[in-house]
């Protein structure tokens, strides 16, 4: 099955199932080997960047997002 799939399977749960679900993931992330995370965050900076180029995601400058932010918590 690929993520895709597990993705949509996922998604197609009640939300209490995905909750655990996704507090079972989560914490399985408290484990990796400081390696191991380095690595996923550069597999998912690389995501993000080919997201750029093709179209698929736009940037913001981080002042417009850190005004946004503030903006929601005032």
């Amino acid at each position: 099955m690929s993520v895709e799939e597990l993705e949509n399977e996922a998604l197609k749960l009640e939300s209490r199932e995905r909750a655990r679900l996704v507090e079972k993931l989560l914490s399985s992330l408290e484990t990796l080997s400081p390696a191991e995370a380095e690595r996923l965050w550069a597999e998912e900076a690389l995501r993000r960047l080919e997201e750029l180029e093709q179209g698929k995601a736009a940037s913001r400058p981080a002042s417009e997002v850190l005004r946004d932010a503030r903006s929601r918590l005032a």
